[in-house]
């Protein structure tokens, strides 16, 4: 408003300024919120310093590294499950005994086309994701830790817990086992747990009858005593 003060500022005492009602005038919300560019030739010209600069406090990089990936393929040796994965993939095996060895759930997987192989890491995919497939409790364990009780991580509640584990890795009861975990996180349990008193629950009030037929008292005390 300030620009049109300004431009009309010379026509002052040489015109009337009438109000028009807003549905008349459709147009002045628009003109009102029309923006000129900030050169020398706009009434509200405001020149501009130096660009600031926003130090960067800290980068903080979170990468895997090579040992991670070799202690997964060494795991899938071990297992009945990613090693016959391992070989239906590598060299894109149909022998229907190996999948009718699989256990269901991985089976069913294997089924839906969910599982893919690149470097000797099995991969879980799904709509939005694309995970690798761990096997081994110890990586598991691993994985659980860093997702929930890293620095990084802080403690998250089970919903981000798990929001965040399934952008990094998958197994069959990766969800169950995230929940089970972040419930049995001392830390969280003594931290986070309710210390409020519970809600009351509420209770139908009935409408008395005749006078005198409900009496409500209310108790004040730890009154400080009067001047008198």
């Amino acid at each position: 408003m300030l620009r049109w003060q300004i431009a009309i500022q010379e026509y002052r005492g040489n015109m009337t300024i009438v109000h028009k009602a807003g549905n008349i005038h459709k147009n002045a919300d628009g003109l009102s919120r029309w923006a000129l560019a900030n050169t020398p030739d706009n009434p509200a010209y405001v020149p501009l310093e130096a660009e600031p600069q926003i130090p960067i406090e800290g980068i903080n990089i979170t990468d895997i590294g090579t040992e991670f990936f070799e202690e997964v393929r060494e795991s899938y040796k071990q297992d009945k499950n990613c090693h016959i994965l391992t070989s239906l993939l590598d060299k894109d095996c149909k022998d229907t005994s190996l999948v009718n060895a699989l256990d269901e759930v991985w089976r069913n997987s294997y089924s839906e086309g969910r599982f893919h192989l690149f470097d000797g890491i099995i991969y879980h995919r799904t709509k939005h994701s694309c995970v690798m497939t761990l096997c081994s409790r110890l990586l598991i364990n691993t994985i659980l830790h860093e997702c929930h009780d890293s620095i990084d991580s802080g403690h998250l509640s089970e919903n981000r817990t798990l929001e965040k584990l399934k952008t990094c890795a998958w197994w069959p009861s990766w969800r169950k086992e995230t929940i089970e975990y972040c419930h049995t996180c001392d830390r969280c349990q003594k931290a986070n747990r309710s210390t409020g008193k519970k809600f009351v629950l509420m209770i139908h009030i009935h409408e008395p009858k005749s006078p005198w037929e409900v009496f409500h008292m209310y108790w004040v005390t730890a009154l400080p005593p009067s001047g008198e």
